[in-house]
């Protein structure tokens, strides 16, 4: 008799962009006539850079030949695209990172959720409330937690983000041992200071916990002192893994390609508590299970950091940060309160009248024909709170902020 994994009888309804495409296809099969604006998921809608589609053309000819077409490339990633990410993300900014503690993937979504393979399932999991809701689902399946009850998975730690607390977490009571940070956050928009992350950094130094910190819209930060990388702070390396992502960055959504970095000095401990670098882990995982981005892709990728390519990136992360501040201004203008935009692409709004997330995102659809993304699916603590996405364009990004203007 074949068993299911039944730490997936544990998880809740749909996830929650599938919900939100159901709802809206439900909507547009009885409204053909209405045009309908996205802002809900954070999928891009500008096209490559030419930089970009440039290399990726020629990744695509060499295949076609024989003396330059590729076969099975490295697990961890072509060590052209690894060192030009070590380079130009990390050692140019002062930060000691080898193109050897990178690892090139499909994605930072995969790449949140596979690393929990090498990590026991004693381990306890704290996670952000309100959080991208992989972080909490993987969790989950991964065998991690208890039922649900309430809002929340047992066996997961939870830290509130609030308007109070500037939506930056306290540090937990019951101590973790694995720990997701995003910053700049998905779904607020808010960011840390140097001085929030060396507190974190500090408390899994000192209580051996490993931080799994997201930083996927790093390239949006504009403010000068936010970090970018969880390495900027001292002793990160013997604590941290960071994920990053080149779908957001340069529009990566349909092409993908991300990357994690592990470092050398980070190290987790056995039932005996020898202490084993993670490295290696990580590095038998993606060479038994994952046989590598395809070449043009990472070819693709690589351009991403040459003079041209971060020219032509910086415009289009300039062009959704301009949607972005588009949107906060006009929202904050039509009553909301609102926070993010600043240093990322997301807009994070508190709904009217103490409207439940779901409510305000029905309204908005029928009413607007606008979509979103009710604060609720990222957790209890998003309650009464709605994400829209700057991943527009101009001209809809304008239009559904003038619908949202005239809901009554």
């Amino acid at each position: 008799m074949a068993k299911i994994n039944e730490n997936y009888l544990k998880l809740q309804a749909g996830y929650l962009f599938p919900e939100i495409g159901r709802r809206v296809n439900e909507f547009v099969a009885a409204n053909p006539d209405k045009k309908v604006i996205k802002m809900g998921i954070g999928d891009v809608t500008q096209p490559l850079v030419p930089s970009v589609v440039k290399a990726f053309h020629e990744g695509v000819d060499e295949m076609a030949k024989a003396e330059t077409f590729k076969g099975y490339g490295p697990e961890q990633g072509y060590a052209f695209l690894r060192e030009a990410i070590a380079k130009n993300a990390y050692q140019d900014n002062c930060i000691n990172i080898s193109a050897d503690d990178i690892f090139i993937s499909d994605g930072s979504k995969c790449d949140t959720g596979n690393i929990q393979e090498i990590f026991g399932n004693d381990n306890k999991i704290a996670i952000c409330d309100p959080v991208y809701p992989v972080y909490a689902d993987t969790t989950v399946m991964s065998g991690k937690t208890g039922g649900y009850d309430s809002g929340h998975y047992k066996g997961i730690i939870y830290m509130a983000c609030t308007k109070e607390n500037g939506f930056i977490p306290q540090l937990p009571a019951e101590t973790p041992d694995l720990i997701f940070l995003c910053y700049p956050n998905n779904p607020t928009g808010t960011v840390a200071s140097k001085e929030e992350l060396k507190k974190w950094v500090e408390y899994a130094r000192e209580n051996k916990s490993i931080i799994l910190y997201d930083a996927a819209y790093e390239a949006f930060i504009t403010e000068a002192g936010i970090p970018h990388s969880i390495y900027e702070i001292d002793g990160a390396k013997e604590v941290a893994i960071e994920f990053r992502s080149f779908s957001k960055t340069a529009g990566f959504t349909g092409t993908r390609c991300a990357f994690t970095v592990v470092p050398s000095e980070l190290k987790a401990y056995d039932s005996a508590g020898k202490a084993h670098s993670v490295k290696p882990f990580w590095n038998r995982r993606q060479s038994t299970k994952f046989n590598g981005v395809s070449y043009p892709v990472q070819k693709a990728a690589a351009a991403v950091y040459t003079e041209q390519g971060k020219k032509e990136v910086a415009d289009v992360i300039a062009y959704y940060l301009e949607n972005a501040r588009i949107m906060k201004e006009s929202l904050t203008e039509s009553g909301y309160e609102v926070f993010g935009g600043v240093n990322a692409p997301y807009i994070w709004v508190k709904t009217k009248n103490s409207m439940s997330s779901w409510d305000f995102f029905d309204k908005v659809l029928n009413e607007a024909n606008v979509v979103g993304t009710p604060g609720s699916g990222f957790g209890p603590a998003g309650e009464g709170y709605f994400r829209f996405s700057a991943f527009a364009d101009r001209e809809n990004t304008i239009e559904a902020m003038e619908r949202i203007k005239n809901l009554k």
